[in-house]
Formats: structure tokens, C-alpha cells, sequence
């Protein structure tokens, strides 16, 4: 095992770290392809041995890079630990589910998987919009306010999660564990629709992306050993990785607020536009081959 071949990826890395903190998305999207997609393209050395190895290296990766961001949004108190509490109850154990279904999934259908869903979540992102609706004199009572550690005061409503919210919730969990990701976009997009600050909706998806992941990262990296040793999870690229993600965690907590809103979701949604069409390409590939 190489351990200089992957030293590029310790900027890259803060770079998506950074990136996927900003906009609530989870960094695994984003790691995904680069290890499926460019990777191949340096060189057959550089090439992961399998697309689970490439899942479970870039939830790893995320998971650290997901924990730098959690201390960074917990001193700045934007986390609503109830509404996430409320979440994880479905989404950590169905994540792991999705992880030991992965395993017994052809490479292309899981590429396929992951290009069908960054394309609707494309969708969702470039259309989304925090909810507006007036509130009545008997919603009051329901209202909550977070004051971060700067003094900024951010109210809004606790948002009833219900049938629909839990359903898209299992199915991103679900997701994250067979192609690593759903669950931060679907959070993310379901919490500011229900009128959730950006600022607060990103703390709280956050929370709820780094339990998500542990247990699914856990489950995959559980399975690679048993299947391939200790030598089955590319430790090489990993000690690149989990250095630059907690750099670029703290960078991407610290910049929350200064970049429009609009600008990183439509940048966000363009690029997983990209994505989608070059992932089902492969997928393609493999199917055919």
C-alpha cells in the first residue's frame, strides 16, 4: 500500500469539506464520484478496488469531515439537537440497513442508484425555497428561537414531520447506506421548505448526517475487512483525507452566512447535474461489460 499516491486529495478534500458544510449536502456526493470518476483517469494505480470501497471510503471520509463541522456549529449553538433527535430515530437504523444491502447489489445498479438520485435532488435544490406562510396567533405557542454565539436570533416553528417527511427521510437513509448519499440532501431540503432558518436547518442537518454515516460507514467497512482483510479499506487515501475534511469543516462553519444561499444551492445543483449524467455513463459501461 502507497502511502504518498493519494497526497493530492489532502486540498481537495478541504476544498469539499468546506463546500458540503456551506450547503448542508453531505461530502460523501461529492467524494463519490471523484474516487469512481477521476480516479481512473490518473492511472489504473489509482483506481479503488470496488464502487463499495469508493462508498465506504468517501462515508469515512465524511464522517470526519461532518464531525469537524459539528464542534464548529455546536460553539455557535445553531444545532436544534430535538428536531434532529426526531430524525435520526429513523434514519440511523435504516441507513444501516442500506449498507448491508449494498453489498449484494451489482456495481452498476448502485452507480445507477447514485445518478438517478443527484438528479432529482438537482431538481429539488435549484427549486427550493424556505416556506413563507403566515403564521397564525395559535401557532405562536409552537414557535422556538435559537440565539448562536454571536448574538444572532433566529425563530421560526417547529415543523410537524409527518408521514411524507418520515418516508423521504428512510428512503435518503436508505440511500446514503447503499451509494452514500441522501440523507444531508433530503434533510437539508426538507427543513428549509418547512420554513427552517439556513443557517439553523444546516447545524441540524449536519447532526443528523454524522450519525447517519457512522452507522453506515461502520456496517460497509465492517464487511470489506471480513471480505478482504484490513488491507480491503484504502487506508492510503484515507490518511489524506480525514485531515483535509477537518480542516475544511471548521472553514466551511466559520464561512456559513457569507455566501448567498442561492448561489450555493444553484452551484450545488448544476454540479450534481454533472454528476449524474457522468455516473450513469459508467454505470452504462459496467452494465454492458
Amino acid at each position: 500500500m502507497d502511502f504518498a499516491l493519494y497526497w493530492f486529495m489532502f486540498p481537495v478534500s478541504i476544498v469539499v469539506a468546506t463546500c458540503a458544510l456551506l450547503s448542508g449536502i453531505g461530502g460523501a456526493a461529492l467524494f463519490t464520484p471523484i474516487f469512481i470518476l477521476v480516479f481512473p483517469l490518473l492511472g489504473p494505480e489509482y483506481v479503488l478496488d470496488s464502487t463499495i470501497a469508493a462508498v465506504s471510503a468517501a462515508l469515512i471520509t465524511q464522517t470526519f469531515g461532518f464531525f469537524s463541522g459539528f464542534v464548529g456549529y455546536y460553539r455557535r449553538r445553531l444545532i436544534d439537537y430535538a428536531l434532529a433527535y426526531r430524525i435520526l430515530l429513523l434514519a440511523a437504523p435504516i441507513s444501516v440497513i442500506g449498507a448491508l444491502v449494498a453489498s449484494h447489489v451489482h456495481d452498476s445498479i448502485l452507480l445507477m442508484s447514485y445518478s438517478i438520485l443527484v438528479a432529482v435532488l438537482a431538481v429539488v435544490i435549484w427549486v427550493n425555497r424556505p416556506s413563507t406562510s403566515a403564521k397564525s396567533d395559535s401557532q405562536i405557542q409552537s414557535e422556538k428561537t435559537i440565539i448562536d454565539s454571536h448574538g444572532h436570533e433566529y425563530t421560526y416553528r417547529i415543523p410537524q414531520l409527518g408521514v411524507a417527511s418520515y418516508a423521504l427521510t428512510g428512503l435518503g437513509a436508505f440511500l446514503t447506506g447503499m451509494v452514500s448519499v441522501g440523507i444531508g440532501e433530503v434533510t437539508i431540503s426538507k427543513l428549509t421548505r418547512k420554513g427552517i432558518p439556513i443557517a439553523v436547518a444546516a447545524a441540524t442537518s449536519v447532526l443528523v448526517v454524522i450519525v447517519t454515516v457512522v452507522c453506515a460507514s461502520t456496517t460497509l467497512a465492517v464487511q470489506l475487512i471480513k471480505a478482504g482483510g484490513w488491507t480491503a479499506v484504502p487506508w492510503n487515501l484515507l490518511v489524506y483525507d480525514i485531515p483535509g475534511v477537518l480542516i475544511g469543516g471548521q472553514i466551511g462553519t466559520r464561512l456559513q452566512g457569507k455566501i448567498a444561499p442561492h448561489v450555493m444551492r444553484r452551484a450545488i445543483a448544476i454540479l450534481f447535474v454533472v454528476l449524474a449524467v457522468a455516473m450513469m455513463s459508467v454505470a452504462v459501461k459496467k452494465l454492458g461489460a
